[in-house]
């Protein structure tokens, strides 16, 4: 048999999972996944994780989805490119052969040169930063007995609207967990631009306006943010006082592609051409390719499986297919059991996009799992958890 084709996949999210998944059966590849993270961030819901919901829902060990593939893991974060030796370096040194190279690294969060935010502000990307928040949550209420005099979300695309309407019932649970007496609290979310979620309809956008005010969110559409201090956050030239920013407004592709001289496009995305490859043997997807639909877990999941069988093709001597993007659902939940949902021209909300937003996320972990495993995964958006021993003993 001739030797096996080393193909190695650097990033441990969905394009990267998917990608693994598709060739760690296969015989004629080598498949190694180098991940800074032994886990897989099921993005969808960390707004949950963050707002009192279980780790485990948002948090699947790469481990146990790869079990039973031929599929070696390694941990490292990768910082540079050897296109002549065909060898990624890691941060701690290590290097890592390839015949093909599959990158799916993800974002990274963009403060657009705006001060204080990097050092004041909290974010939900990673399970570090949602620990953080809900430990500022805690810890605050704790020490001071009373909410914070405004819980302030920079940013109303759908990590903002998804915190939104999740987090009022969140702080009413824990000063009813604490036996603080309840409080009028104030949860204010900021955009920049004319209206919420400006890249979807305005329709939506009106829908997901009217749901929000019912939860008692106020909503300041066209305020920039200036700046932020240890005490305040300064938004159209006025100050909001608040310990408790969370910041979900903008992102950034990984800076290894802009440090090793990948050619950049649209928002710094990675210029590819029809078969997602950015050079030849190195291909980019999810959300660091410049396509349609760029920044959705279903394209990164689309993109991982449409490399994986173009170097299957290959290796059985036919020629690459070409990249056909497909549109994802957009489903935003905003608040419990309601969700704004929409593909192409067709849209709706309420407690019905609110169950296909259910059902949604339980295809997502099948698309990552057996069907048993994906059930049981699906099951943790059920339970709770919180490092509040006060908290813990309640629920």
């Amino acid at each position: 048999m001739a030797d096996k084709k080393a193909v190695l996949i650097v990033g441990g999210g969905f394009g990267g999972v998917k990608a693994a998944l598709e060739l760690g059966g296969d015989s004629r590849f080598d498949v190694t996944l180098l991940s800074d993270d032994t886990n897989l961030r099921y993005y969808p819901t960390l707004y949950h994780t963050a707002t009192g919901g279980h780790k485990a829902n948002s948090s699947i060990p790469l481990g146990r989805i790869l079990e039973g593939k031929s599929v070696t893991l390694a941990q490292g974060t990768a910082t540079a490119v050897d296109r002549q030796a065909k060898t990624i370096t890691t941060k701690d040194g290590q290097a890592y052969d390839y015949d093909s190279l599959i990158l799916g690294l993800g974002v990274v969060t963009n403060y657009f040169g705006i001060p204080g935010l990097a050092e004041y502000s909290y974010s939900i990307k990673t399970q570090a930063e949602v620990a953080r928040f809900k430990s500022h949550l805690h810890r605050q209420l704790a020490d001071d007995h009373r909410p914070d005099p405004h819980y302030v979300i920079v940013g109303a695309g759908p990590t903002g609207i998804e915190l939104a309407g999740a987090l009022p019932g969140y702080l009413k649970q824990i000063l009813k967990n604490h036996g603080l007496p309840a409080r009028r609290l104030h949860v204010d979310l900021i955009e920049a631009m004319p209206r919420l979620l400006p890249r979807l309809p305005k329709k939506t956008s009106r829908a997901v306006r009217r749901r929000l005010r019912r939860l008692g969110v106020r909503l300041y559409v066209g305020k920039a943010v200036q700046g932020e201090t240890a005490d305040e956050l300064t938004v159209g030239g006025k100050p909001i006082r608040s310990h408790t920013v969370i910041w979900t407004a903008g992102v950034t592709n990984h800076p290894f592609f802009a440090d090793n001289k990948f050619a950049l496009m649209n928002h710094g995305k990675v210029g590819v051409d029809t078969y997602l490859q950015a050079e030849e043997n190195i291909f980019v997807i999810g959300d660091n390719a410049n396509t349609p639909f760029s920044g959705m877990a279903q394209t990164a999941l689309h993109d991982g499986q449409f490399v994986a069988k173009n170097l299957k093709r290959q290796a059985r001597g036919k020629r690459f297919k070409s990249y056909v993007a497909k549109q994802p659902i957009t489903v935003i939940p905003a608040g419990p059991h309601w969700a704004a949902v929409l593909r192409g021209r067709l849209g709706f909300n309420g407690r019905l996009g609110w169950l296909v937003r259910e059902v949604g996320d339980l295809v997502g972990f099948h698309d990552l799992e057996p069907w048993p495993r994906a059930a049981k995964q699906f099951m943790t958006e059920f339970a709770y958890e919180d490092d509040c021993p006060i908290c813990a003993t309640v629920q």
